[in-house]
């Protein structure tokens, strides 16, 4: 049995393991030059380098269990990682409870506040009762204006731009959670050294080694559909069969009205999920950036909300004692000046903007960059996100769907949602097919 699977991140390179594993014909077509999606990388002066910034949890089982199974687990690092919040020209670190209490845009009343909205957050087991209440009014009701207008809206803001209103709580209840799990010093984030293209190149050898084939620079035109069945992809005009295909790309692209949608289609049926792009300007330095935070959240308007100096995180020994800093912002409209602009121009922009907020910072030290953009990098989390969420078998015969929209990457995304939703799509389509077989 031949299984296409649109999309080569980490849930089609996921389902494509696992059906190689069951002895199924796989054939994985990604549209870049190089598999990964969201995780490939960047080589640069003989290192790998993530194109957009990433770290794992320790709460992440699937993906820590991947990464033992393809023999990486000698490489996978705990680091401290610690985070800061740019506000009146200077970085105020968020680590340790002191760091925290002086804070200077809330009062110490408010501080205590934070916190105990925080504790009270966390002892929220499931976040799903609260798909229908927004962040806001969670934030009001729990905690005050003062709390919500100078701490989380500028957070809100950079992530959600003009949609941070209609935002659901449960999504920031499993943000809280999954960011707050921290000792005196920081929290603790998992990272291959070496880069996750390791895991990647890893998990591509175990797919071919079984006789699947991964192909790149190969973008879906159609997923042709007869009498209500998937019966292949096109491919440039041409026809490949398959006896079901697994997409991993936003469902409205392949959910069709009339047998098939073309792959420059923004709307379809079946779908009402909205999402975010990303800019991330990632740079080489020659000296540091800042002195040890990892994480920087922006409060003042800028053309950014986040830094991420990564050789805080791993040592730039790891990068040929280049220091790399990540910065990164959402869009939400693909015509935006950030995704339509030149790259350079965008590199220039986001330069010049970091020489703004750090007078210290010299320019001339950028040794390199690199720009990566997308415009489906994440779902917009609204409120009544959950009734919006597809099963993993789609209404078409031999269609199946899996990806950052699936139900283990609700209410936030990551790479262990993504491999849950791959494996999981995996396993519903091999259960149908041993059903079929018995009747």
């Amino acid at each position: 049995m031949r299984v296409i699977i649109i999309g080569g991140g980490l849930a089609g390179l996921t389902a494509a393991y696992d059906l190689t594993r069951s002895g199924y014909e796989t054939m994985v077509l990604e549209k870049d030059s190089v598999p990964g999606g969201m995780l490939a990388s960047y080589n640069i002066n003989g290192y790998s380098i993530e194109k957009y910034y990433h770290h794992l949890f320790e709460s992440d089982g699937e993906l820590r269990a991947l990464i033992d199974e393809l023999g990486l687990g000698d490489r996978l690092a705990w680091l401290r990682a610690t985070t800061g919040y740019y506000t009146r020209g200077k970085v105020f670190s968020l680590d340790t409870p002191i760091q925290i209490l002086k804070f200077p845009d809330l009062t110490f009343r408010d501080t205590l506040r934070l916190a105990r909205f925080v504790m009270q957050s966390k002892r929220i087991e499931d976040p799903m009762p609260f798909d229908e209440v927004t962040a806001r009014k969670w934030i009001l009701e729990s905690a005050n204006h003062s709390i919500f207008d100078n701490f989380f809206v500028p957070l809100l803001k950079s992530k959600f731009g003009e949609n941070m209103d209609r935002v659901s709580a449960a999504w920031l209840l499993s943000r809280i959670n999954l960011r707050s799990n921290r000792g005196a010093r920081g929290e603790k984030l998992g990272y291959i050294c070496g880069g996750f293209e390791n895991l990647i190149n890893a998990v591509q050898r175990v797919v071919t080694d079984r006789g699947g084939v991964i192909r790149c620079n190969a973008r879906v035109d159609r997923v042709t559909i007869e009498g209500g069945e998937v019966i292949g992809v096109e491919i440039e005009g041409s026809f490949i069969p398959s006896d079901a295909v697994i997409s991993t790309i936003p469902p409205a692209m392949v959910l069709p009205k009339h047998g098939g949608v073309s792959k420059t289609s923004q709307h379809g049926s079946g779908t009402s999920i909205r999402y975010q792009g990303s800019v991330c300007l990632l740079i080489g330095l020659e000296e540091r950036l800042m002195k040890d935070t990892y994480w920087l959240n922006i409060k003042p308007d800028a053309h950014f909300g986040a830094v991420i100096e990564h050789t805080n995180l791993l040592p730039p020994k790891n990068y040929g004692g280049d220091h790399l800093v990540y910065l990164t912002t959402y869009i939400h409209d693909a015509s935006a000046s950030l995704m339509t602009a030149r790259e350079e121009e965008v590199a220039e922009l986001y330069i010049n903007t970091l020489g703004k907020l750090f007078p210290a910072f010299n320019k001339d030290r950028v040794l390199w960059w690199k720009l990566a953009r997308d415009m489906c990098t994440a779902p917009i989390y609204e409120t009544g996100y959950r009734k919006k969420i597809l099963p993993y078998k789609a209404p078409i015969k031999n269609l199946y769907l899996a990806g950052i929209f699936s139900h283990p990457n609700y209410p936030e995304r990551s790479m262990n949602g993504s491999i849950k939703a791959g494996l999981a799509c995996a396993r519903e389509l091999v259960r149908e097919v041993d059903e079929r077989r018995t009747l």
